[in-house]
């Protein structure tokens, strides 16, 4: 039987109080845009605990981050693990930034336990995984995934400066080679410790989320045009009214939907109403819907649905497009085994999931051997100051990936 290793639940509160001191907003939670002074302190100080473990970090163009600690014999494809440290505005301390620590404490653990591993283990920052000051989100792991042009990225402006993105990168000073990359001829492991960002891990009283994939999604817009025409004057019976109409269409979303799978969730995140004014007949609504399934026919199924709206609906002109959508992605199963291998080891309960949000790991699975560690997330929260994973259970997970991380460097050659 392998022998088990686990990391330091000190230097794991050491590195999350830290690491929340960057973009800091006084209510427990930060604000950290990718590339602003917030988020190059925040790499500043990465760069510095990893040097001290006598790590050797580079970049790539994009300005990911790479920190190898040498395995015995480094020709061999190495192992990579790390997340992103940017935030959305007023974000939690646990998204994305915890898979960076989590990937640098085992490093540290390596080091300081003198454990003995083959392959190189390289830790990651990504550059602007969120795409809260430029969009998109995931940009840089979409340039090396050839998901995004590159010269249309470093065009993206900022919404906090008016800089663009290639302004931000150049004036970072992160900027490295191409030939840095990731990429298959040099990487045989991707792993991404990453808070749930939901409720069931917690609900189900389970330590780890080993994550299959991530689940495929589409997103439509519905418009809705009807007639404006005084509130006050146009009885109920001769009004086209958009807003009813849209109201009509949503509630028959969620009743169909609702007879689908379970696992599915659907939202109607964006509404917009026109004129907008308390005394006139909306003319003109659209809103969005966003679905998400790891089952290609339950999205299939979904679409079903849209398709049966008809061309009127209350009087009213309706429409639909495809806004835009992905597929789901299945991580690499050997690796996905090895995640639920170390936790019933360490003696931790986890289950198996899909990851309902997009990660950089999604875009990196296409090229690369890719899996990734769920834990859980207090009361579901996410994407707001109430983001919060307790120490012990972030340790778990840190302890999952270091095992995990020992258990492919033995298997893969």
């Amino acid at each position: 039987m392998a022998e088990i290793y686990k990391c330091s639940v000190e230097r794991m509160k050491d590195k999350i109080e830290t690491f929340a001191k960057f973009g800091d907003t006084g209510h427990g939670g930060i604000t950290r845009f990718s590339l602003s002074p917030e988020a190059l302190a925040a790499r500043a100080e990465w760069k510095r605990r990893c040097e001290a473990l006598g790590m050797k970090v580079y970049s790539d163009d994009m300005a990911n981050l790479y920190a190898v600690l040498e395995g015995s014999d480094p020709s061999l494809p190495a192992i990579y693990s790390g997340s992103h440290c940017d935030s959305v505005r007023q974000g939690g301390n646990y998204d994305g930034i915890l898979g960076v620590l989590s990937a640098l404490e085992v490093a540290e653990t390596i080091v300081k336990e003198k454990i003995s591993h083959k392959h190189n283990y390289i830790c990651m920052i990504w550059t602007n995984e969120e795409g809260a000051d430029y969009e998109p989100a995931m940009m840089s792991s979409g340039v090396v995934c050839g998901k995004f042009d590159k010269e249309k990225m470093l065009a993206s402006r900022s919404h906090s400066t008016g800089k663009t993105f290639g302004e931000a990168l150049a004036a970072s000073g992160y900027v490295g080679s191409e030939a840095n990359r990731i990429g298959p001829a040099k990487c045989g492991a991707l792993l991404e410790l990453h808070i749930e960002q939901g409720p069931v891990l917690e609900a189900e009283k389970k330590d780890i989320g080993v994550v299959e994939g991530v689940c495929g999604m589409i997103n439509y817009e519905f418009t809705f045009v009807g007639q404006a025409d005084h509130a006050g004057t146009t009885p109920m019976k001769y009004r086209k009214d958009a807003l009813y109409a849209a109201c009509k269409v949503i509630r028959y979303l969620h009743d169909e939907f609702d007879k689908l799978d379970p696992k599915l969730v659907y939202t109607t995140g964006k509404i917009s109403c026109h004129p907008n004014i308390h005394t006139i007949i909306p003319d003109l609504v659209r809103f969005t819907l966003d679905a998400r399934h790891q089952d290609p026919k339950v999205i299939e199924q979904c679409i079903a649905v849209i398709k049966k709206i008809p061309a009127e609906v209350e009087k009213c002109k309706f429409s639909y497009a495809e806004a835009w959508s992905r597929a789901t992605v299945s991580f690499h199963k050997p690796y996905v085994d090895f995640v639920e291998q170390s936790a019933e080891a360490l003696g931790y309960t986890s289950m198996r999931m899909y990851s309902g949000p997009g990660h950089d790991a999604q875009f990196a699975a296409e090229l690369v051997p890719t899996t990734m560690i769920f834990v859980p997330s207090e009361g579901g929260h996410s994407h707001c100051e109430l983001e919060y994973t307790p120490v012990e259970n972030c340790k778990k997970g840190a302890d999952v990936l270091l095992n995990t991380v020992l258990k492919i460097d033995g298997a893969m050659e």
